[in-house]
């Protein structure tokens, strides 16, 4: 249900201008994005709706508890990442809990709703965080090669059509400095088989695709080592890897 503070926030707001602070004029949305409909929305993460009921699905979907799931990942970082990039940030949730964690990196949340980023944006403010929010193609992105020491995506995968995903992974292992880290959460794969209700009950537009894939064998091919994946409640699970 939408609260009061989302309801004033959609009303209040002019949309078109304040996304025009992130928008990428050069940038082509894809076919795989604009014509799928996610989280059981009419047109995907392109509006305004997508941006403030967000918050609201995301912990629907992420039971027992969201916070508890986000830690999976938190929980296995190593070192002391100095640049950090958020793929696929959607409105911040994942990446603000990397600022608390390391407020003296400089983060990067990227993603390819600018609805979505200004919603970021707002919590960041709210939170009094120094986070930078960027539009873009989490497969394509215009960062240079060997430039951060941590990638995370979390609920992305699920959302993107196999070839995409690896795509993804294949741009994460090129961003990354030697050493680096990508963490990746999401619907346990070899679960989500079997619960094929749940696929339906979501109305995600890739999860059964995503279902069939092994998330360990894709990161292999996109070259990472050390590769581990461990299952976090029922449904979820985290897997990452290193750049050698």
């Amino acid at each position: 249900m939408v609260g009061s503070q989302q309801i004033k926030f959609y009303e209040t707001v002019n949309w078109e201008n304040a996304i025009k602070q992130f928008e990428l004029p050069e940038l082509t949305y894809p076919s795989y994005y604009t014509l799928a409909d996610f989280h059981g929305i009419k047109g995907g993460y392109l509006n305004p709706i997508a941006a403030i009921t967000y918050d609201i699905v995301t912990p629907l979907a992420t039971p027992p508890n969201e916070q508890w799931i986000r830690q999976g990942l938190l929980k296995v970082i190593k070192n002391k990442p100095q640049r950090i990039l958020d793929l696929g940030c959607g409105t911040g949730s994942n990446t603000i809990l990397l600022k608390r964690k390391f407020p003296e990196a400089d983060i990067i949340g990227l993603d390819l709703s600018p609805y979505l980023l200004l919603m970021a944006q707002q919590k960041a403010h709210k939170n009094h965080l120094d986070i930078s929010w960027q539009h873009g193609l989490a497969e394509s992105t215009k960062f240079a090669s060997a430039s951060f020491d941590l990638i995370t995506l979390s609920m992305v995968l699920h959302e993107t059509p196999s070839n995409i995903s690896q795509l993804i992974l294949q741009e994460s292992f090129r961003l990354l400095k030697p050493g680096g880290q990508i963490i990746n959460l999401d619907a346990n794969q070899k679960r989500l088989r079997k619960v094929q209700w749940l696929i339906k009950l979501f109305k995600e537009p890739y999860s059964a695709i995503y279902a069939q894939g092994d998330l360990k064998e894709w990161l292999d091919k996109a070259g990472f080592q050390e590769i581990v994946c461990q299952p976090i409640w029922w449904i979820y699970q985290v897997t990452y890897g290193i750049k050698t």
